[in-house]
């Protein structure tokens, strides 16, 4: 159903922004997410006001006051209810943005009460958060939000055809030292070519018993199915496969593999010449020639660069997997860029905490940043075309 939308309500906030500039935009925003919530109202309904249709799915039944606290302050907002339907309505425009918020605040909050706050952080704290921070109200808060993520967390999972595995890493104090711990996240793409986030987990070090404890947690979800799984070559990680995923095809990040190939390059002026001959490899039309490829240039670096040769004829073919899929697949699999593209919008988020204050608070936090992200690819165009391998 198309929602019809009121162009001079929008065309208002606008002249007010005009008119008036930062003055006003507390106003703006509030009349802006009262009307967006109205026209999710209406797509849940799937009907506008007084409208007669079949497919109405319930009625309108007025609107709750809510005040939200965000980085403009307090909004005063009217938040649109619903009777008669056939499941439960919460408008996306406040349930997408609360997560995040909340986790946020409440990592920056944990910071303060704990001592380790600075002058930064208390500014940020009183802008940011807007609500006294006290121990018993960051500890109502984060218990809300422990338990929404944790269910997250552990939902059954089903069958996929693909995995791809990537970690980043985020300071977290222990005992009164700031160590670099490892975020581990689990991208999907099943059947239908629908990419999802799978998991994620927060360990010390990117470790084979952490890898392994991990990926064995999504085969307890249920996870199955695989056809092949896409990451990079960190040890812990092949290890933590071979244990669990041991008949699984492997295909090793070609991204990371030509940055991997540039350690054993002698010379400078080596260096693009050998990333164009690996590239022609990757790049090859089939299996076959892209082995051709990649014997002449094994031979070719035999004398001029003969580590840079033995790691070639050591490494690059974990690189070819991907050619026994769908060609239409190739682009998609051939390295953990979806991971990346995942990995640098955690880091823009948690970049404003800094130093988490403990671990859970890190884990809050990247859940909150990954569930908007899964919901947004549940409504976005599939990301490969139907698997039928």
């Amino acid at each position: 159903m198309a929602c019809k939308t009121d162009n001079n309500k929008y065309e208002s906030l606008l002249e007010d922004v005009i008119d008036n500039g930062f003055e006003n935009m507390t106003r703006a925003v509030i009349s802006l997410l009262n009307e967006a919530m109205k026209l999710d109202r209406s797509r849940h309904l799937q009907a506008t006001s007084y409208e007669r249709t079949e497919d109405r799915n319930g009625y309108a039944n007025g609107y709750k006051p809510k005040t939200l606290n965000t980085r403009l302050g307090k909004l005063e907002l009217e938040v649109p209810q619903v009777r008669d339907s056939s499941s439960g309505f919460y408008p996306n425009s406040l349930e997408k943005g609360l997560r995040s918020e909340q986790a946020l605040k409440s990592a920056i909050a944990e910071m303060y009460i704990q001592g380790v706050s600075t002058r930064r952080v208390k500014k940020i704290t009183e802008e940011l958060c807007g609500f006294e921070v006290s121990s018993s109200q960051v500890s109502r808060l984060t218990k809300s939000l422990d338990e929404q993520f944790e269910a997250w967390r552990t939902r059954p999972l089903e069958r996929y055809c693909y995995l791809i595995l990537d970690a980043r890493y985020e300071k977290v104090r222990h005992g009164g030292h700031v160590i670099d711990n490892a975020v581990l996240v689990a991208h999907g793409i099943d059947y239908d070519g629908n990419k999802r986030i799978l998991g994620v987990s927060v360990s010390l070090s990117e470790s084979e018993v952490h890898w392994r404890n991990f990926l064995e947690s999504l085969v307890k979800r249920g996870l199955n199915g695989l056809k092949l799984i896409v990451s990079d070559a960190h040890s812990g990680l092949k290890a933590g496969l071979r244990s669990v995923f041991p008949s699984v095809p492997w295909q090793r990040c070609q991204f990371h593999l030509q940055q991997n190939a540039q350690s054993y390059v002698p010379k400078l002026s080596m260096k693009k010449a050998v990333a164009k001959d690996i590239r022609d490899v990757f790049n090859a039309p089939s299996y076959v020639e892209s082995e051709r490829l990649l014997g002449l240039a094994i031979e070719k670096y035999n004398t001029s660069a003969p580590k840079l040769s033995i790691w070639m004829e050591e490494n690059i073919k974990e690189g070819l997997t991907v050619f026994e899929f769908p060609e239409e697949h190739w682009k998609k699999l051939r390295t953990s860029n979806l991971a990346e593209r995942v990995n640098k919008e955690i880091k823009r988020r948690t970049k404003v905490v800094g130093i988490f204050p403990n671990e859970a608070s890190c884990l809050r936090l990247v859940s909150a940043i990954l569930i908007e992200m899964d919901e947004e690819w549940m409504q976005g165009k599939r990301y490969l075309k139907e698997v039928t391998i």
